[in-house]
């Protein structure tokens, strides 16, 4: 990947850019599967953090759980999630999910570092992932949440290489001068 690659995948809308990577475990909890499902998710996701060298727990000291998966057949489900509101502060969340086509919405919080501090995933099974394989879609939200990325990214070598280069000790656990992505592309073709 080059660095103009590696810039564009945590260049926002509006221009601003903004590369974080978590700074605490990542303590999961995921709501909405089925029982036999579950394993699957929290193999991905304990595989996904340790190939990036950041540890999984069974519980943030401060929040309890801080990557939170919500599974869903439709966006209406939405409301039966407690204090919604307040958990995403954005009101009007469910339905402007419902007003688009996404499958799939990712909302991080960070530390004042700038490290994640949280991320919330809402997943809609009923449209285009209602045919996916549990491991695709577990790998694929694992890595979608490992870094603060701008836009849907698709599991590969090279991202899995990006990140592996993102969660160097070295780096800063957050950084929004976009030249940060020559720093990234560089420790890419060290490993």
């Amino acid at each position: 990947m080059t660095a103009d690659q590696i810039a564009a995948l945590f260049t926002r809308p509006d221009g601003s850019f903004l590369c974080a990577r978590w700074n605490r475990p990542a303590a999961p909890v995921i709501f909405g599967l089925a029982d036999e499902t579950l394993p699957i998710f929290r193999a991905a996701i304990r595989a996904g953090f340790a190939h990036a060298g950041h540890p999984v727990a069974d519980t943030d000291p401060e929040m309890g759980s801080n990557l939170l998966l919500f599974f869903m057949r439709d966006w209406d489900e939405m409301a039966g999630i407690p204090d919604l509101d307040r958990l995403t502060g954005l009101p009007d969340l469910p339905a402007r999910l419902r007003g688009s086509s996404a499958d799939q919405y990712r909302l991080f919080r960070f530390d004042e570092d700038g490290g994640i501090r949280a991320c919330l995933v809402f997943v809609r099974m009923g449209g285009a992932l209602a045919d996916a394989h549990p491991a695709q879609l577990a790998e694929t939200l694992v890595t979608g949440s490992a870094l603060s990325f701008a836009r849907k990214v698709t599991p590969s070598a090279d991202l899995a290489a990006l990140i592996r280069a993102a969660y160097d000790p070295v780096l800063p656990v957050a950084a929004t001068d976009p030249s940060h992505a020559l720093r990234l592309a560089a420790r890419m073709t060290r490993q």
